[in-house]
């Protein structure tokens, strides 16, 4: 931990406060398969577009990793095809799919340590850093701090954190350096910071009226109390 520690556990109560009751899809007892997919189709598009494919995943009965690998090439990128960039995303569930197979499980694979699982997630095609750390703590439910667009703009909003850079490991370290390593914690705040983008600190007119970090955050927006 260190000195922005207090100032991390303030934003996070505050975000806790206001979206708490807000549904979130990975919660504790999530499919750790579902999460995995979910994951990869995420990419370059928003949940609800991948809703719409694990829709119709489910409906065909495939999502467990045998009856996703025994799909056709062309049937599987139907059926993403909800999710955008379905041939791209189908290979990389492809690509996912063998390394589940190398591994003998699907609980194999996310039985190994944090630190090689997120290696040889990074070693698999398509799977880059925000993917292989959202599959480390959502379905293998051990420490990974996930940075995305979201976590960026919230905070280079608050002006805390490394604003001068976009690189996802330096915006990693400045959550793992601050936070205690807990694996609940830093899945509960990046949900939290997702919600908030989504809901409050949105791209354009965020509703910083409705905020409870408005108070503290230099990048707001005076007007922004229109929904």
């Amino acid at each position: 931990m260190n000195g922005h520690t207090p100032a991390l556990m303030e934003i996070y109560g505050r975000l806790d406060a206001m979206h708490a009751p807000r549904g979130w899809h990975w919660w504790p007892d999530a499919d750790p398969f579902e999460v995995c997919v979910g994951s990869i189709l995420v990419q370059n598009t928003s949940w609800t577009n991948v809703e719409g494919a694990l829709a119709l995943l489910r409906d065909a009965g495939a999502l467990n990793p045998p009856a996703m690998a025994a799909l056709p090439p062309a049937r599987l990128e139907e059926l993403v095809r909800p999710s955008g960039q379905y041939r791209q995303k189908a290979r990389k569930l492809g690509a996912f799919l063998a390394l589940v197979e190398s591994h003998g499980s699907l609980e194999a694979l996310l039985a190994l340590p944090a630190a090689e699982l997120r290696e040889r997630l990074l070693a698999t095609w398509g799977i880059g850093p925000e993917t292989a750390d959202a599959m480390v703590v959502y379905a293998a439910c051990q420490p990974a701090f996930v940075v995305d667009a979201y976590t960026q703009r919230i905070f280079s909003r608050l002006a805390i954190g490394p604003t001068h850079t976009a690189d996802y490991h330096e915006w990693q370290h400045f959550f793992v350096a601050a936070l205690e390593p807990d694996r609940d914690l830093w899945a509960r705040y990046h949900a939290l910071i997702v919600m908030h983008a989504k809901h409050l600190c949105r791209k354009q007119r965020p509703r910083c009226g409705e905020c409870l970090l408005a108070g503290r955050c230099p990048g707001r927006d005076p007007e922004g109390s229109t929904p």
